[in-house]
């Protein structure tokens, strides 16, 4: 993560969030990895302290390749998600007639990435 992203006055970022953020800059357009799998990668912390980094510090990264596990879209960026997963061509699980505002989920038996090509030059 470039320290050119953050504002001058920003305090230094903690280790922790600076390497989360970097594997969120990796993911490629149209893929997800969930919470958990940035964790297992980093082999460091849990899916709640990869969601509280994202949720301080995520704004400034593609926040929306970083998902919950369940495949449901960010509560209260809904509409912003959708917009960029179109966009990338994330695979999308279209919303059935029972569901609450009829939001589609992540496909993320198609769309979830493992780090693949980066993952030879993670330490």
């Amino acid at each position: 993560m470039s320290e050119q992203s953050l504002p001058d006055d920003a305090p230094a970022l903690p280790e922790y969030a600076e390497r989360v953020l970097d594997v969120a800059e990796l993911i490629p357009p149209g893929r997800v990895m969930t919470y958990g799998d940035v964790a297992e990668w980093l082999q460091e912390g849990g899916p709640r302290q990869v969601g509280r980094v994202m949720s301080l510090y995520g704004g400034g990264v593609p926040w929306w390749r970083v998902v919950r596990a369940d495949g449901v879209l960010l509560a209260g960026h809904e509409r912003d998600a959708l917009a960029h997963y179109r966009a990338e061509g994330t695979p999308l699980r279209e919303a059935g007639p029972a569901t609450r505002a009829r939001m589609p989920r992540l496909d993320l038996r198609r769309a979830r990435w493992d780090g693949g090509e980066h993952a030879q030059g993670h330490t």
